[in-house]
């Protein structure tokens, strides 16, 4: 880590510990802060043209006091002292109006972090203006370029973003890390005689080393678009569904949501009192991994200062554990899982076929490359959502379709699941090859 930030953390570190003296000196029996800064660039392109640069370098800081079971925050992007006083005493004047709550309180204190492992995660690229417009100039000039039905565009951005952020607590706990976070990505527009059709790819990475080169994601822009040219509606049925390994991870990351601490307590949740039931078919393993290297889910501790591990959340199909901050496990009478402010990099282990085995071992039905809307309860766990994709015929893909609907029940989905791929889309926090369902309601014309 480079000597600037280390002076950063110090600085910031600095900050946390002004806020938490303050808070003991008007009385709080415990507090917490959280400090960050970040800065970063963006800019887009659209028919060669520039349209936005942005710049941002922003700081904030959360201050949560607790007098016994009352709890108070407040919240300040200014760090001189007159403004700390400020923030801390209004954190605990809110304290004094609130209702005692018996499950409020400071993560356990056996439960912080001990040892902080550098995971890899802070690469800052010394990126100029001008050469971040070249790329994305790059990134669209190859889309638009592709072929002669790319008719319109709606512009290629590339992002670069660097932080560093401490949390501290009355446990005596401080800890830092500095992350970044880069991006580029392209959205264009094909046209033929039956109509036009838009569609995007963008590839995100820590280090701007390990971003796919920027003619490339251009290049598959445009081959996604020109593919979804000429779509249909197709006769209502149920066939075998395949999500696309990009789209996939919505089905993961739905299971999380049902699974998440404050759902269960408040007991709307499909997966309710399902811990150690078969939610999933017996190959299926779902686990957390934290401590991955460069990962963009990577964490050492979550946003309490509890140690982050690695763990099985779904085991030969069987449900192992939930997703748990301090506040939920008390409610649940448990233990905080280290998930205080959301999940560290979930894994659906890949199975052997990539997505064209698995097209061959689905036969006739439905591949899902994209979900429009949002119609998903997770109390009931009814799932309808908009798509479009591609028909496929004995293995092979027949045509595109578009404007259609795919329902069926999340519970049922998940028992149904046939395969994982191995093509594993490692762009986001959940990490998930395609997936196979046996059957849903595709309904169309």
């Amino acid at each position: 880590m480079s000597h600037a930030t280390e002076k950063e953390q110090a600085a910031l570190a600095a900050v946390a510990e002004q806020v938490l003296q303050l808070a003991k000196a008007q009385g709080a029996s415990a507090a917490e802060a959280a400090v960050s800064e970040e800065s970063g660039l963006s800019v887009n392109v659209r028919l060669g043209e520039v349209e936005t640069i942005e710049f941002n370098k922003d700081k904030g800081l959360g201050i949560t006091v607790y007098f016994g079971q009352r709890k108070g925050t407040a919240s300040s992007a200014d760090f001189s002292s007159a403004a700390l006083e400020d923030a801390v005493r209004a954190a605990c004047s809110i304290a004094t109006f609130t209702a005692e709550d018996p499950y409020a309180g400071l993560a356990d204190a056996e439960r912080m972090a001990t040892e902080i492992p550098d995971l890899d995660l802070y690469y800052p690229w010394d990126l100029t203006p001008e050469a971040a417009i070249a790329q994305a100039k790059v990134c669209e000039d190859a889309a638009r370029s592709y072929d002669a039905k790319i008719s319109n565009s709606e512009g290629a951005s590339l992002s670069s973003h660097a932080g560093t952020r401490v949390y501290a607590n009355s446990h005596g706990f401080i800890g830092s890390y500095s992350t970044s976070r880069h991006s580029i990505s392209c959205s264009v527009i094909a046209e033929d005689e039956k109509g036009m059709q838009r569609d995007y790819w963008y590839s995100v990475a820590r280090d701007g080393k390990d971003l796919e080169a920027a003619v490339e994601v251009g290049k598959k822009t445009a081959a996604r678009t020109l593919q979804r040219l000429g779509g249909r509606r197709i006769d209502t049925c149920k066939v075998p569904v395949l999500f696309a390994a990009d789209v996939a991870g919505s089905l993961v990351s739905h299971m999380i949501t049902a699974i998440r601490g404050g759902n269960l307590y408040r007991e709307s949740s499909f997966l309710l009192n399902k811990l150690g039931e078969q939610i999933f078919p017996e190959f299926v393993h779902i686990h957390e991994r934290p401590h991955m290297k460069k990962e963009l889910g990577s964490a050492p501790y979550d946003s309490e200062g509890v140690a982050t591990y690695a763990r099985d959340l779904v085991r030969d199909g069987v449900l192992q554990g939930y997703v748990l901050d301090s506040y939920s496990a008390r409610k649940l009478k448990m233990e905080s899982t280290g998930n205080a402010g959301g999940v560290h990099n979930v894994l659906i282990e890949p199975g052997e076929l990539d997505q064209q085995g698995l097209l061959r071992e689905m036969g006739t039905g439905l591949l899902v490359t994209e979900l429009l809307g949002m119609g998903v309860n997770t109390v009931t766990g009814d799932y309808s959502r908009g798509a479009a994709g591609f028909w496929v015929e004995n293995g092979v893909i027949a045509y595109p379709v578009d404007e259609i609907t795919i329902a069926s029940n999340l519970s049922d989905m998940f028992m149904q699941l046939q395969a994982v791929g191995s093509d594993v889309d490692y762009r986001s926090n959940i990490k998930c090859g395609s997936l196979l369902i046996d059957a849903m309601t595709v309904a169309g014309t």
